[in-house]
């Protein structure tokens, strides 16, 4: 199962749940600050925690998509609907059109476009051409 499920989806959740409740204007709301050796204020704040989700979720995916199974195949698919489900929900609903919102669409793209390369590649490498023994040659 977890091969099949996308883990794109987990940001989409996430942030329809959080804007659902607390609105659109939550995501700059700072979860940790602190003052660093040189005197800046370094602020971490809930739109960052929301990205670092999403790269965290994409590295896995494209560790996930170095096979060429079945599985790993329909996971491939069901990565480009959710890349819809986030395009759709970005042009249609007003607490989606935010650019924390933008940029997790855009790692779902490159989910799409990574898991989808890295396959074909892969599978392209597992190939072989070789003629068994009393086979006649193709003509």
């Amino acid at each position: 199962m977890f091969y099949i499920t996308p883990l794109m989806v987990i940001p989409l959740v996430i942030f329809n749940i959080v804007a659902f409740i607390w609105g659109h204007d939550v995501w700059s709301t700072e979860l940790l600050g602190l003052t660093m050796l040189s005197g800046q204020r370094w602020a971490f704040s809930l739109e960052d925690l929301m990205v670092l989700v999403g790269v965290v979720c994409l590295f896995f995916e494209i560790l996930k998509s170095t096979g060429s199974t079945t599985r790993i195949i329909t996971n491939h698919i069901f990565s480009t609907i959710i890349f819809i489900v986030y395009l759709i929900e970005f042009l249609v609903v007003g607490y989606a059109a935010h650019s924390v919102f933008f940029l997790l669409m855009i790692l779902a793209l490159f989910d799409v476009v990574a898991g989808f390369t890295i396959t074909i590649k892969t599978a392209s490498r597992d190939v072989t051409y070789s003629r068994g023994e009393g086979t006649p040659p193709a003509i």
